[in-house]
């Protein structure tokens, strides 16, 4: 993947400012090396100075190869050499081979236990591949070694724990602590006043910046994209732009570019939450269900105790039909438990898949009352704790439910047609015509109300014409109801007329085909029963 990203980047030698003195340097040391092809001192001379180009912020990244052939030249000379497996490790980081950079840094630390460096580098390797304890490890390391100049290391376990932060002051305390020895000993981090140096070499594209967002703020989205490219042309280390050009891609709806950027984005820092975030959303917005999951499993390696993405996964497994995997994911983001009316929105979900999805109902129930204990005013809770109540056939406990609820809510429509079909399942007619009647007064617009009211005018009492009118407004408010064209279907047969009863039923089977809420083939035996030679 690195290199077809590289090459999305790279173009011609031509295109950029080369640093002529560097240049000239490793045309000498090639000179140098031709006289003298075993000095392995020159080998790795020329490997520093192909290693210092690479990281030019002005150029491609195009010499990381070069690098590695001299030092591996040099090492035959030097087998022992920390330094030189150092280097190696070095350059295969830069070329985001990981594993392979651990293997040359573990051996530098064979070669000398005491390698700072080596340990750092080796923490860095392991963030990239979110096995936080052991950067944690290795970073410490490094600084008990040289305590001085740690600041990047310092800094590290600064970003680790802000990434992982669980709430409490201990970790709080830790993580302040940690910047602040970061600033006390960056004066003694040679290579952490490099890396601030380079930090602020980007303010030089602030113009560019500023000239690509008034772009895009005068909709010039192509020539915001020209802009941000040039930039990132020239600085390919630039975090902020690739994460900038990966959201104009996805306004423009070219997402496997936005996704490009993203990955660069994550590439350069693996830490990068918001790269990791946008990914998701571009996944899901793609339909790319299995991609998305897999992201969302890496931003839970990084942060283990945001529960957002627990919840966030659970839905796009329980999207993939994976409903037993998705249980687990809520259960865990209900622990983490953030703030109660978020938790009672998660536990809520996790009822209705329960109740819908597993058939239980008795799971169902518990995770609606743990709903009900964070936010018990919250009147979705007792429509669905009643619905579970009456799955379960406990129809006292879902009509205590129910009561309960018009007792915080008396004009609300949902729970009125709710407990009208309890009623009804119990066989109170009366009690169920009433309650459907008080929900459409409340709620003149309710399709299911009407049409449940006009099925028990039809089936329950006979009166097939208030039957169709109230299936007709049924229709009229929700023109996609395939039930209710369906019984509109049923009365209008009763009634004789059979070519409009078959064409309602036909308008009920190709709703159903998207809505589902009818056995098709109880559709197809009634219009095969229309014209039944017996009837």
């Amino acid at each position: 993947m690195f290199s077809r990203i590289r090459q999305h980047r790279e173009k011609s030698n031509k295109d950029f400012k080369i640093n002529s003195n560097l240049q000239k340097a490793i045309e000498k040391c090639q000179i140098d090396l031709a006289n003298d092809p075993t000095n392995a001192e020159l080998h790795v001379k020329l490997g520093d100075l192909y290693i210092e180009w690479h990281l030019d912020i002005h150029q491609a990244r195009q010499y990381i190869d070069e690098a590695i052939t001299e030092y591996q030249r040099a090492l035959e000379s030097y087998i022992n050499s920390a330094e030189i497996y150092f280097k190696i490790g070095m350059a295969f980081y830069y070329k985001n081979e990981i594993d392979r950079a651990i293997n040359y840094f573990n051996l530098a630390t064979e070669k000398n236990p005491k390698y700072a460096e080596s340990y750092y580098m080796l923490a860095c390797c392991h963030t990239k591949k979110a096995h936080f304890p052991d950067a944690f490890e290795y970073a410490s390391k490094a600084i008990k070694i040289r305590p001085f100049a740690s600041s990047r290391a310092h800094f590290l376990k600064y970003n680790l724990h802000r990434v992982m932060i669980v709430k409490g002051f201990k970790v709080t305390f830790n993580t302040q602590k940690e910047l602040l020895l970061s600033i006390l000993t960056l004066p003694f981090d040679r290579l952490a006043i490099k890396g601030v140096l380079k930090v602020l070499s980007y303010l030089q594209f602030l113009p560019m910046l500023l000239k690509g967002w008034i772009m895009v703020a005068r909709n010039g989205i192509n020539e915001a994209v020209d802009i941000y490219r040039d930039a990132l042309d020239k600085a390919p280390g630039f975090i902020l732009l690739y994460c900038l050009l990966g959201d104009i891609y996805r306004a423009m709806g070219r997402y496997e570019d936005a996704i490009l950027e993203y990955k660069m984005a994550i590439i350069v820092d693996s830490l990068n939450i918001t790269a990791y975030r946008s990914l998701c959303s571009v996944y899901e917005e793609l339909g790319d269900l299995d991609s998305a999951v897999e992201t969302y499993q890496k931003l839970i390696e990084i942060q283990p105790n945001a529960a957002e993405y627990y919840s966030n996964l659970a839905n796009i497994l329980y999207l993939k039909g994976e409903a037993k995997e998705a249980i687990g994911y809520y259960q865990n983001a209900i622990t983490l438990n953030p703030r109660p009316e978020w938790t009672s929105i998660i536990a809520q979900t996790l009822g209705y898949v329960f109740q819908e999805s597993e058939k239980n109902a008795d799971a169902a129930i518990s995770a609606y009352q743990s709903a009900y204990l964070l936010t018990p005013t919250d009147i979705d809770i007792f429509i669905n704790l009643g619905s579970a109540f009456y799955d379960k056939q406990e129809y006292n406990n879902a009509l205590t439910v129910y009561r309960r609820a018009l007792e915080l809510d008396p004009t609300n429509a949902k729970i009125h047609c709710n407990l009208g079909f309890l009623h009804w399942g119990k066989g109170d007619i009366d009690e169920a015509i009433k309650e459907y009647e008080l929900s459409i007064k409340y709620d003149p617009t309710y399709d299911i109300a009407y049409n449940n009211l006009g099925v028990i005018y039809l089936d329950d009492l006979g009166r097939v014409q208030n039957a169709i009118e109230l299936f007709e407004k049924a229709i009229k408010y929700n023109p996609n109801y395939a039930l209710a064209h369906y019984n509109l279907g049923r009365s209008v047969a009763i009634k004789g007329d059979k070519v409009e009863a078959a064409k309602l039923y036909q308008i009920a089977m190709d709703l159903n085909n998207v809505t589902n809420e009818l056995d098709p083939q109880e559709i197809t035996d009634k219009i095969q029963g229309l014209f039944d030679s017996n009837n």
